[in-house]
């Protein structure tokens, strides 16, 4: 097993400090004795005799000694601090992104570690690029599912987690652009249903009339006030379709005070003609004091007119609509229960998608659109409120969350 003794810098430092004052001494006792032996030689003797005179001895072996230990260091300190120089290369190098640079560990001591050192963080940083790159070459190719491990306690670890935070964001921006086309696809495709239903009824009673192929002015009448009535439900269409796109486009909002009690105690008033007509009665659970919040007027009383009418229209058996008013947690609960018969378990999650209908004929047969809570839910949405329904054969109830106004 070979291993490599470990020697610090400053002991070689030490040693050759050492090594050069030991060479300096022999170089100065030889020079000594050299001068010695040159100076009782004539004519050579004249310049030593000369320097001797004039600078004196002990002047001149300093002299001479303090240059042979200077020169000497600087030799013998020379592979050092090229190494040293050596290793600044690099790192100049790596500083000028070239981070993929490795230096030899030419010896056991702390400019070997720093060469080891440098190769380590060299390999480390390359390896890890290396992984981001390839990371980033997937995502490129629309591989946004692809995460980029994250390495703590490294700042490439930080750009690693803004990489797959973009990649997150793209991938659901790119989802949502997908949605919104699906959504104008299906939007195109229901509107194109929903409006050639009622449109072949009226052409094909318009049809008849042209053609004179009624019998009698009785059953002329007959068709146009079927055609008439195929004209009304479209333009209720075209309405209430004209609405959800423009609640849903950011429509703006006419914010005021309002008082929730007295707004809902006012609806039940307007509706006493549609509940008399279908033999039922309003009961409302209201505090004494006034629930207010900050909400466009129009658009809720909108809002809570589909509630009330849809409870009508589809739940007169029942006899009874009850709206409780309670305060929850800095919301104002509005819970409007009907008695008729259940939603389906099947139909509760869709309930407030866009044309969509629990039951089809009977819808229809309403004058329903299924564009009625769709607009309800998107009123209730852009407000920062919530709606949810609950169905079960003893009630459905439909709920609405309002922030109250502090």
């Amino acid at each position: 097993m070979n291993t490599k003794v470990y020697i610090s810098i400053r002991w070689k430092f030490l040693a050759i400090f050492l090594g050069c004052m030991g060479l300096t001494l022999l170089f100065v006792l030889l020079g000594g004795l050299l001068a010695s032996y040159v100076i009782k030689l004539s004519p050579y003797n004249v310049p030593l005799a000369w320097i001797i005179n004039h600078v004196g001895s002990q002047n001149t072996i300093l002299i001479f000694g303090t240059a042979f230990f200077i020169t000497l260091y600087i030799f013998a300190t020379r592979p050092l601090v090229l190494r040293a120089k050596e290793l600044a290369s690099v790192l100049e190098e790596m500083a000028d992104g070239r981070l993929h640079t490795t230096v030899k560990v030419k010896a056991s001591d702390e400019l070997g570690t720093i060469a080891g050192n440098i190769n380590s963080v060299s390999e480390q940083i390359h390896t890890y690029l290396e992984e981001i790159n390839q990371g980033l070459a997937k995502i490129a190719k629309g591989n946004f599912d692809h995460e980029i491990p994250v390495r703590e306690k490294h700042e490439l670890g930080l750009i690693a987690q803004s990489i797959n935070a973009m990649s997150e964001q793209l991938n659901r921006s790119i989802q949502e652009e997908r949605n919104a086309e699906k959504t104008k696809n299906d939007l195109i495709t229901g509107v194109s249903h929903d409006l050639r239903t009622p449109l072949t009824s009226i052409l094909g009673f318009l049809e008849i009339i042209d053609k004179d192929r009624y019998t009698n002015e009785v059953e002329l009448r007959y068709y146009m006030n079927i055609a008439y009535e195929k004209s009304l439900s479209l333009k209720k269409l075209i309405d209430d379709l004209f609405e959800y796109t423009r609640i849903n486009n950011g429509m703006p909002l006419h914010l005021r005070e309002l008082d929730v009690t007295g707004l809902i105690e006012q609806l039940a008033e307007e509706f006493v003609p549609s509940l008399e007509q279908a033999n039922m009665t309003i009961r409302t659970h209201v505090p004494d004091h006034r629930v207010m919040i900050k909400a466009d007027g129009d658009q809720l009383v909108r809002a809570y007119e589909n509630l009330i009418s849809n409870a009508i229209k589809y739940a007169s058996s029942g006899k009874y609509i009850d709206i409780y008013i309670e305060k929850e947690d800095g919301q104002v609960v509005v819970r409007i229960c009907n008695y008729g018969e259940p939603i389906p378990k099947r139909d509760l999650p869709y309930i407030f998608e866009r044309f969509y209908r629990v039951e089809q004929s009977r819808s229809k047969e309403t004058g329903g659109t299924g564009l009625g809570l769709a607009i309800t839910k998107s009123i209730f949405d852009v407000h920062g409120g919530e709606i949810s329904v609950e169905s079960s054969p003893r009630q459905t109830v439909f709920e609405t969350r309002l922030p109250i106004l502090e």
